[in-house]
């Protein structure tokens, strides 16, 4: 008899990879948690946890047989993973799984958004396609192999970001309390947050989200960058302060940002629709904020890989 796994529609899995869950699983399709019932949930061995909704103490009681929660993401911020160990529930996800499976996209979103917005590239082609052609109207001030580049977590993403900084020539600097040497040739470690933004031309955002790494870009950081930095985010939204952002570009302390994550976007009642969001409003309107919709991990290749292997570790969990 197979397990009894849910599958929500809103994780979007590949077509192979739901096939290998209807190999392996009985499989019950719905479109959304919000579409859970205590009878359902009372049947289950295992569940794909999207992001967006939260596993509490609620939902893990209501799965009376539940043995394992499997989410093809690097964290689960959307799963009490303490109280579901403390039913034996085992939670799965893919923190330490991307360098085995060589993951890279989000690496390469960043220097792509970095570079994008360092060169004023969307808006340099958008004057084109308006019919001016002027090489000096786009200029901007340094060549990357002269400038700094600040990495705050030195963890896998980071380190690739700062490998690529070294392959550009750029002096590279990270702040990470939890990392004292360094994994990276040519790569210096700083003792303090504000000493690595004050001394860097692009600073780059790489920690995971927790409450206390919460607004950890706040104001009183922001205004310890080096005067005509730029800041680029592909790691969550809730690690910059909106506000602070916003008063930074306009003021001019720094140059530009590109955001591949807003704060609200995990938000379960988030609709999609972000016309009325400050940044956005504040992005229509000038040329030094970049923002793409969480695409840092969005190649099919990277897809396939993260659910396969969030449902092989669901398939050996539940094979006992």
């Amino acid at each position: 008899m197979k397990p009894k796994v849910v599958y929500y529609e809103v994780l979007n899995y590949r077509p192979e990879n739901q096939k290998l869950l209807e190999e392996n699983f009985d499989l019950v399709r719905l479109e959304s948690p919000d579409d859970d019932t205590p009878e359902l949930l009372a049947t289950l061995d295992g569940i794909l946890a999207p992001l967006k909704y939260y596993w509490g103490k609620e939902k893990i009681d209501a799965c009376t047989k539940l043995r394992a929660i499997a989410s093809n993401t690097g964290g689960a911020p959307h799963i009490d993973t303490e109280y579901a160990n403390s039913k034996s529930i085992k939670v799965m996800h893919l923190q330490d799984q991307f360098e085995d499976m060589k993951i890279t996209p989000t690496p390469e979103l960043t220097w792509g958004l970095m570079m994008a917005l360092v060169r004023r590239i969307p808006w340099s082609h958008k004057a084109v396609t308006g019919g001016q052609w002027n090489r000096n109207a786009w200029a901007c001030p340094k060549m990357f192999s002269k400038m700094e580049l600040g990495i705050i977590g030195i963890g896998r993403v980071g380190q690739y970001v700062a490998r690529y900084g070294v392959g550009f020539g750029m002096k590279v600097r990270y702040y990470d309390p939890f990392v004292e040497k360094s994994p990276i040739e040519g790569v210096i470690r700083v003792e303090s947050l504000e000493e690595l933004v004050s001394n860097s031309d692009v600073v780059s955002l790489h920690v995971m989200l927790s409450e206390k790494t919460k607004n950890l870009i706040n104001k009183a950081v922001l205004d310890k960058f080096r005067p005509g930095s730029y800041l680029i985010n592909t790691g969550r939204g809730p690690l910059l302060e909106t506000s602070a952002l916003l008063e930074a570009l306009e003021s001019g302390r720094l140059a530009g940002a590109a955001l591949d994550v807003i704060p609200e976007e995990f938000d379960h009642d988030f609709t999609g629709d972000i016309s009325d969001h400050p940044l956005v409003k504040y992005a229509n309107k000038h040329e030094n904020l970049l923002i793409t919709p969480h695409i840092a991990g969005s190649t099919f290749d990277a897809w396939r890989l993260t659910q396969e292997r969030a449902i092989r570790m669901l398939i050996d969990a539940l094979k006992s």
